[in-house]
């Protein structure tokens, strides 16, 4: 189990902060939720704080697997991934655990964190209504602090105090509680830590391949790591070849066209 500070565990809770869907800071969404929010960018940032960058990587990139297909269209949070990348990782670092205990770990909270996330939208309404009124009445300063300052302020509240003391004196029961776990119940959850990853490929896959038939290249990936040990550099340059070859030798369907001369009589 890695010990920090003060300090250190204040840095993690303003990352989870400042990667929050709510905070505009960091060039809005762009900054923050699609940048800071990322598992592996979190799990990074979080081993340069706490000095274990090599441990913080693989936790992330299992993490980020699981979370590679994630969408969250109009608000709809089935899990917060802010909580995700800045409190289940941070205490799976910290408390030494392996990469399928942090997933297990990661989906968890990831569901529990959508309370949060649902409260600060409740709170935001009430801020908003006093902002509305406000600007009926033409209160600028009135309606900066309630439609900038106040929700922040609540947003920073509930961001930052639960990574804040979970960093701080969470790793400690975390590891308790893994290491009181019976040996089936590990091995459950293991399993289930496991498969997460896979099930997050599926979903990309299933996004992004239109064609059926596109899945010999999949499989064919498949065989150069597992089977034939590729590492990765030399398995990206043959993806590159392979989909130069797709693209430029793939038949061309021609489109049948019916002149004017058939339309005479």
């Amino acid at each position: 189990m890695i010990e920090i500070n003060v300090f250190q565990a204040a840095l993690i809770g303003i990352g989870c902060y400042l990667g929050a869907l709510t905070t505009p800071w960091l060039l809005g969404l762009t900054g923050g939720w699609y940048t800071l929010s990322r598992p592996l960018v979190a799990a990074f940032i979080t081993g340069l704080i706490v000095g274990d960058v090599g441990h913080a990587i693989i936790i992330g990139v299992a993490v980020q697997t699981v979370y590679i297909a994630f969408v969250s269209p109009g608000n709809a949070m089935p899990q917060d991934l802010n909580f995700v990348a800045w409190l289940a990782l941070p205490l799976a670092i910290l408390s030494g655990q392996d990469a399928r205990v942090a997933v297990t770990l990661a989906a968890t909270i990831g569901v529990a964190g959508t309370i949060i996330f649902n409260f600060t939208m409740l709170s935001n309404v009430y801020w908003n209504t006093r902002a509305d009124r406000a600007l009926a009445s033409q209160n600028k300063a009135a309606w900066q602090r309630n439609a900038i300052w106040f929700p922040q302020i609540s947003n920073f509240i509930v961001r930052f105090f639960p990574v804040f003391f979970a960093c701080l004196y969470g790793p400690k029961y975390i590891e308790l509680l893994v290491n009181l776990m019976p040996a089936s119940l590990m091995h459950v959850v293991s399993v289930f830590g496991g498969v997460l990853p896979a099930v997050g490929i599926a979903m990309l896959m299933r996004q992004a391949i239109i064609e059926k038939t596109m899945l010999i290249y999949f499989l064919f990936g498949f065989v150069c790591v597992v089977f034939m040990k590729v590492n990765m550099i030399a398995l990206v340059i043959i993806s590159l070849l392979l989909a130069l070859i797709h693209y430029k030798y793939k038949p061309v369907k021609q489109t049948s066209t019916v002149s004017d001369s058939e339309d005479e009589f």
